[in-house]
């Protein structure tokens, strides 16, 4: 793979096959320093830290708990909502795929606190490799401009057009749940939304009848208001969501500590091993959103020290909060209650009604979860410009989308597309399972860095970095195949427009990117 730096003529770029021309590292970070595109740096490690506890932990961490505890079980409506590991074996266990249908994950029970720790483990590994190439590459992009380093630029461009699906699926499925959310919280104090103006007029394969679902295209734009007038404004805004949340799930360990019966926790592991290990493929997607620290490199005052800080200070701290929310939870009440009903959906505010807990603290849960989905979407939809950012500066999208705002040093119009991106699909339709489609995409990032960690090793091993991953190409391998597996735990149909869409984007780039790319010009 051809790299080259500042200093290469143009003619070493034109001889060498485009596909694969990696980004010079000292080039990168020269060229994010141009006063056109230089962004305002203004986050320390707290706020960075802030901004990955405010992707990773939404509602889920009030809302899946329960479900991971109590199992599940489901017949798939046709082969393409089966899971393709279970397409797999049943075909070579049986000659058929028939046996894929037939859904079932055992019970955790009170176990799903050790399912936590083991996801988070694995998620580490990930973490690990974020790190380092953050420490080593302080620049906005994070995986695409990280693949653009090491594996070259087809790479970067399919790992970019992947994030692009990622933060975009994520955060309409999330602002159609806030919206449903919010409408319900509402109607419970006599506020009443009409239907026609606040539910997605396309869900569940039909129309609802409704006009648009306004409270979800609302919040998508109020919070891309904050995100164009500037980074601190919008990191001090997510620190305070963050500390309403956290404090949320404070206020429920210590009033649900209360309510503890030991009893409960018997047995621990009622479906043994079995049930960990499905507990914990359950709960992994809780995790995803601690490389959305890694799309604030530029904005960041010392990223070579406060990046690797960020990423693994927030799975750190997540992981504590997710342990501590299952042990309380499943002592308070017996995992099997969580299996259906208002329980399932909301087991944590379920458990504090049940048990008579005064109201007030159930009004701090959904709270709690409020600010849970809206510091999600304000993370997210930062990350997503950084990203569009990032390509436009490369040249693989078109200049508009990496113009910088004169006074606010954001890059306004790339936050402006992002929220209309987002807000009039969550305005429209309910995405209900295709949002795995951010799951797959993540994983894929997750794989492709951490290959790259190994391939700079191999490539530059003198270069400097800040932050390392220890035992390579050990632990990076590791994340590859814990990231590849659970890619195999999706179902077929998220495979499917898994790939029409990476099909779409190699159009867009045979057609436009490769053209207009700074090695096409060179």
């Amino acid at each position: 793979m051809a790299e080259t730096s500042t200093t290469e003529p143009a003619r070493r770029i034109a001889g060498t096959n485009q596909l694969l021309c990696c980004k010079s590292i000292d080039k990168l970070i020269s060229e994010a320093d141009r006063p056109e595109h230089r962004l305002r740096k203004t986050l320390g490690p707290w706020s960075l830290t802030a901004l990955g506890i405010g992707a990773i932990i939404g509602s889920g961490i009030f809302v899946l708990t329960g479900t991971a505890a109590a199992g599940e079980h489901f017949e798939a409506p046709s082969v393409l909502h089966a899971q393709v590991l279970d397409l797999v074996l049943n075909f070579l266990r049986t000659g058929s795929t028939a046996g894929a249908l037939m859904h079932g994950r055992p019970a955790a029970g009170p176990s799903i606190a050790i399912s936590f720790i083991l996801v988070a483990i694995a998620c580490s590994f990930a973490g690990l490799c974020y790190a380092e190439l953050a420490s080593m590459i302080p620049i906005a992009g994070s995986a695409y401009t990280y693949s653009y380093a090491t594996l070259g630029e087809i790479f970067a461009w399919i790992i970019g057009w992947d994030l692009i699906l990622e933060y975009v699926v994520s955060n309409v499925a999330v602002a159609v749940g806030f919206s449903g959310y919010s409408k319900a919280q509402l109607a419970a104090f006599g506020i009443h939304l009409p239907d026609k103006w606040s539910s997605p007029v396309w869900a569940a394969g039909s129309w609802t009848g409704a006009y648009f679902n306004l409270p979800g295209f609302l919040i998508v734009f109020v919070l891309t208001l904050l995100l164009v007038r500037g980074v601190r404004e919008s990191a001090e805004a997510n620190n305070v969501m963050v500390t309403i949340k956290i404090g949320a799930i404070l206020t429920f360990l210590i009033v649900g500590g209360m309510l503890v019966n030991k009893a409960n926790w018997v047995p621990f592991a009622p479906s043994g091993f079995a049930g960990i290990v499905t507990g914990g493929a359950i709960v992994f997607f809780t995790y995803i959103g601690f490389d959305s620290v890694s799309t604030a490199a530029e904005e960041c005052e010392k990223p070579q020290r406060d990046l690797p800080f960020g990423i693994i200070a927030s799975l750190v701290v997540c992981t504590l909060l997710y342990v501590g929310v299952a042990v309380v939870l499943l002592g308070m009440l017996k995992y099997t209650t969580f299996v259906s009903g208002e329980a399932a959906e909301a087991p944590v505010a379920y458990a504090l009604k049940v048990l008579g807990a005064h109201p007030i603290f159930r009004s701090i849960i959904i709270l709690g979860a409020l600010m849970g989905m809206i510091s999600s979407i304000l993370v997210f939809q930062y990350g997503q410009a950084r990203i569009w950012y990032a390509m436009s500066r490369d040249g693989l999208l078109p200049k508009l989308f990496s113009a910088v705002h004169p006074k606010f040093k954001t890059p306004h119009w790339s936050t402006w597309i992002a929220c209309f991106a987002v807000g009039i699909p969550a305005g429209l339709v309910d995405i209900g399972d295709a949002a795995d489609l951010s799951n797959i995409g993540t994983l894929f990032a997750f794989v492709l860095v951490s290959l790259g960690v190994i391939l700079l090793r191999r490539k530059q091993p003198d270069r400097l970095r800040a932050f390392r991953v220890p035992l390579v190409p050990w632990f990076p391998l590791i994340s590859v195949v814990l990231c590849g597996g659970l890619m195999t735990g999706l179902t077929l149909i998220t495979w499917v427009r898994f790939v029409v869409w990476l099909a779409i984007g190699l159009a867009i780039y045979f057609l436009y990117s490769r053209r207009h790319s700074e090695f096409a010009r060179s």
